[in-house]
């Protein structure tokens, strides 16, 4: 035994749950195309319908990975890289896309405001100690699906808005911990209700 994981010993039930909770995350992508579809389409409810539910896979399929062992019964598939793209798709590209092709930015400013988006989350999925050991994440992780829903609903000025996202953008480099809603023990049910 020198670290090799013997991949025979897991029953197909076990390997096809592993591969399922696999492409859970993935189809992450697929909604996230579709947003970026219902957003060309101007269909704003079924846009943000679309990101809740992306939302959801995001919030469970952690859970189901851990349970179902993913790590172990497919030890040749990087589970956790999968999600970190599908996350930066789906959190980064699609809401930056939502704001470029929306008028919640100052006029003429809507590039800068995108680039603060997709840099410092380039930076934040990039640091190894994004995520702390006792289930916190690091610095502003990269919601800014949530945050571009709060400000197409709250209807606050353009450049209040340019501000929030500015601010948020900094807030990656702080290293300030926040919670993480399905892995923080501490008022976990909470938190995950509230999200």
């Amino acid at each position: 035994m020198n670290g090799i994981i013997d991949e025979g010993s897991y029953t197909r039930r076990e390997k096809a749950t592993a591969w399922g909770v696999h492409l859970l995350t993935a189809s992450g992508a697929i909604w996230g195309v579709l947003t970026l579809v219902a957003v060309m389409e101007g269909r704003w409810t079924m846009v943000f319908l679309l990101m809740m539910l992306t939302i959801f896979i995001d919030s469970i399929d952690g859970t189901l990975a851990r349970r179902a062992q993913v790590k172990s019964v497919l030890p040749n598939f990087d589970g956790a890289l999968l999600d970190n793209m599908v996350d930066y798709f789906t959190f980064v590209l699609v809401p930056a896309f939502i704001l470029y092709n929306t008028y919640l930015l100052p006029a003429g400013w809507e590039l800068l405001g995108v680039s603060t988006i997709v840099l410092s989350s380039a930076y934040q999925f990039s640091q190894g100690d994004a995520k702390t050991d006792d289930h916190y994440f690091k610095g502003f992780p990269s919601y800014w699906n949530l945050a571009v829903f709060y400000l197409f609903f709250l209807g606050w000025p353009v450049w209040v808005n340019f501000g929030f996202i500015t601010f948020l953008g900094i807030m990656v480099f702080v290293p300030i911990k926040y919670i993480y809603p399905s892995r923080t023990k501490y008022f976990q049910k909470l938190t995950l209700v509230l999200t």
